[in-house]
């Protein structure tokens, strides 16, 4: 009689083998990266990482392993980068070498890996570099810039001051004011702040991003392909997302109807020249120009925006830092609009702007790069194709760049002598060859946006300031503040 144990004895045999081969193998190749929890097989460091607050985890896994370590996110390893020295000695001394994105399953999805933020190698350079020059053309950073942000900041001051001092959430007014200056430069045309379908395709922007901060969207990030079939509510953030796609690819079938390749309009009809002249050929098609015109809506309007009202939360909250308008008085008056030039005039209000955007610390997590080779770093090796993640809230309250990182405080750009005074660990639009392109854009639109209201408004809060909760009220991805109603006193 055939004795059955034995095939079962052997298959387990077989599969402790195997198992401990592959054991042995990983054990062997992680050897010389970052030390850090170990991982389990498919899940990775899952169960110490599923808490609520991921930064906190994060924090608490460096005190213990160091400001350079290793988690994984699911199956897939991350070199988490902690604090102003690892952060900022990572892309001046490998620069080259973490030019990749890092994979951000949920927006590789949304882009259908394409365009400029998910881009890589030669692609993302001609991306990057056709981009720059687009946007320099159309004035980013320069002062033929300054028309359209004086529109739009007069549009928005005008919808605060006709409130007639009653409480309002500024939220809606904000992202609308900062989308019409990307439209502007993007597309060629703004919408208004009545248009109900564009303020329903914001309004869902805005709920898409708190999806990426929610306990699903995180799960998406550590195992795509499984999140990718479950009916959760990470799905919706597609959903919430379509409208303003829709949006972005009528306006680049509108401009292939009527482009003039004498006269280019906007960012749109130089990447459709570029296409042509390209005949198609990657990465100058039609799907990367839709996914980069989406991501920098996404990148631009809502982080500007979110940037702006924390900014409001904390003139209100302490409202002793108001007396820039004496600077305001002098240097600008209360008749003509703001200008960039008046920013280096006004190192009190400078400082104020720098230190709500280390305050609000939009995108505390950082965007992850990816090793395009193998890297040798602080006595570690960073295999090629591993993420890193450079945490920029770390940087942003790193105690040996801010004297009182937790606090709000516009000394940390003061000197002595009441002048700006620039501070090494202020890296909101990260570091390196891949930080932010619209970075110039972001901060001229700031200085302009905040100036006009302040020209024109005094801000009041609906409670005691002592009692106004300004931290955010969701942390991960992005940093979203709670919702407070203002009262704009306008000033006459």
């Amino acid at each position: 009689m055939l004795d059955v144990k034995t095939p079962a004895v052997a298959l387990v045999a077989f599969a402790t083998v195997f198992l401990m081969l592959a054991l042995g193998k990983f054990v062997w190749k992680r050897r010389k990266m970052p030390p850090g929890p170990f991982p389990l097989p498919l899940l990775g460091n899952y169960l110490q990482l599923r808490s609520g607050n991921q930064i906190q985890t994060l924090m608490k896994l460096s005190e213990k392993y160091g400001p350079v370590f290793t988690v994984y996110f699911g199956p897939r390893p991350n070199v988490v980068l902690v604090g102003y020295k690892a952060v900022k000695e990572m892309p001046i001394d490998h620069g080259d070498s973490v030019l990749g994105r890092g994979e951000i399953p949920i927006f590789f999805d949304l882009y259908n890996r394409c365009g400029l933020p998910v881009a890589n190698g030669d692609h993302w350079k001609q991306l990057r570099q056709f981009s720059r020059m687009t946007l320099r053309d159309f004035g980013m950073g320069k002062k033929s810039l300054e028309e359209p942000i004086q529109t739009e900041a007069r549009h928005m001051v005008n919808v605060f001051r006709n409130t007639k001092q009653h409480p309002v959430d500024p939220g809606y007014t904000l992202i609308c004011a900062s989308s019409n200056v990307i439209a502007s430069v993007l597309m060629g045309t703004r919408y208004d702040y009545n248009d109900q379908k564009w303020l329903n395709i914001l309004s869902d922007m805005c709920k898409a991003f708190s999806i990426t901060s929610s306990p699903s969207g995180r799960l998406y990030d550590m195992f795509p392909s499984l999140m990718r079939i479950l009916p959760r509510n990470h799905q919706n953030f597609f959903k919430l997302l379509k409208g303003l796609r829709d949006v972005v690819k009528e306006q680049a079938r509108r401009h292939l109807e009527t482009l003039d390749p004498a006269c280019p309009r906007d960012y749109i009809d130089c990447f459709l020249l570029r296409m042509k002249q390209e005949n198609m050929k990657l990465p100058f098609d039609m799907k990367n120009l839709i996914s980069t015109i989406f991501d920098m809506f996404l990148g631009g309007a809502e982080t500007t925006a979110v940037t702006i009202k924390f900014g409001f939360l904390v003139l209100i909250k302490y409202p002793e830092i108001q007396v820039f308008y004496e600077e305001i008085e002098q240097v600008i008056g209360f008749t003509r609009d703001p200008m960039v030039e008046d920013r280096s005039k006004m190192p009190y209000m400078n400082a104020v702007i720098h230190e709500i955007q280390r305050f609000s610390d939009v995108l505390p997590l950082g965007v992850a790069r990816s090793a395009t080779s193998d890297i040798h770093f602080r006595g570690y090796l960073i295999p090629e194709k591993t993420d890193v993640l450079p945490v920029l809230t770390t940087v942003l309250n790193d105690p040996t760049q801010f004297e009182t990182p937790h606090k709000f405080n516009v000394k940390h750009f003061l000197d002595e002598n009441g002048k700006f005074m620039k501070n090494n660990g202020f890296l909101p639009f990260s570091a390196g060859k891949r930080n932010c392109i619209g970075e110039s854009l972001t901060r001229m639109q700031l200085f302009i946006f905040f100036a006009s209201v302040l020209q024109k408004c005094t801000l009041k809060p609906t409670v005691a300031p002592k009692d106004l909760d300004i931290n955010p009220v969701e942390t991960s991805f992005e940093n979203i503040p709670p919702v407070h109603k203002i009262i704009f006193i306008p000033r006459e």
